[in-house]
């Protein structure tokens, strides 16, 4: 398989570590970005070396940015729902594959960015880690599983906070809230991350595999493909709306938004 915005490499102990590297755009998530990640991550999941994925971003500046606003800017309804239902098969292979992810978050994980990062078993973030959904400043929602499993990292009162506001939270409050499970020094923060998951590399694959999927089903996996696909649909009904319109064309030319009204 020929990549293009994916790195991969191994670490010993089955540890696959997966990064997503466009640092021109901060590692932003586009079409072609997510078609690798699903086809490596089907991959990883067959493959019997592999006992542990670590997903993270090329470079120290950051995770995932967000979707590349460029270009999802012009999609029509349709095309906004195609875009979320990739998302959705990429964090569903993420949180639902029998081997365990982990999501190294090494700088910002902001809107798709954190939803990939909440798809994962768990997180670890650096100190230098920022978590948010600023859909809304966008004219839109999260797209990825993000109304779905962010209350189950931070409860619902926190979650509606977090989605409404679309403000960022810090490494710190990120571990305080409970979406990161740990925080490690930035120096170094791969190599420590790594030597934590060898632990669990160590451990019987099947026993894991087990854990997990009875862990997913506590926690109310069942109805997960109906509640996504709502989502989906709700994501795409926004696109070429005014405030949508408004929203991606504020942030390309850098500046606020002039949102006008509820269109529901």
């Amino acid at each position: 398989m020929t990549l293009k915005y994916l790195l991969l490499e191994s670490a010993g102990f089955g540890i696959r570590i997966v990064k997503i590297s466009r640092p021109q755009t901060l590692n932003a998530l586009n079409t072609s970005v997510l078609q690798e990640m699903k086809e490596v991550l089907k991959k990883e999941a067959d493959d019997p070396a592999t006992r542990v994925i670590i997903l993270t971003g090329d470079g120290d500046k950051s995770f995932i940015a967000g979707a590349d606003i460029s270009e999802i800017k012009d999609k029509s309804e349709s095309d906004g729902v195609q875009f979320a239902q990739l998302g959705h098969e990429v964090t569903k292979l993420l949180e639902l594959m029998p081997k365990p992810t982990i999501a190294a978050v090494n700088g910002y994980a902001l809107g798709g960015g954190t939803e990939i990062a909440i798809a994962c078993d768990f997180i670890i973030a650096s100190e230098k880690a920022v978590f948010g959904q600023p859909e809304v400043s966008l004219g839109i929602i999260p797209g990825f599983g993000g109304t779905l499993r962010l209350a189950k990292f931070v409860g619902l009162p926190r979650a509606k906070e977090l989605i409404f506001s679309g403000r960022r939270v810090k490494a710190d409050e990120a571990y305080e809230i409970g979406l990161a499970n740990h925080v490690l020094p930035a120096e170094n923060f791969l190599s420590q991350v790594v030597e934590f998951v060898k632990m669990i590399g160590s451990q019987s694959c099947s026993a894991i595999a087990q854990s997990k999927k009875l862990l997913n089903e506590f926690s109310e996996t069942t109805g997960l493909n109906f509640k996504l696909d709502a989502e989906a649909l709700a994501f795409g009904r926004l696109f070429g709306s005014e405030d949508q319109r408004e929203g991606m064309t504020a942030f390309v030319e850098k500046r606020k938004p002039k949102f006008k009204g509820l269109e529901i």
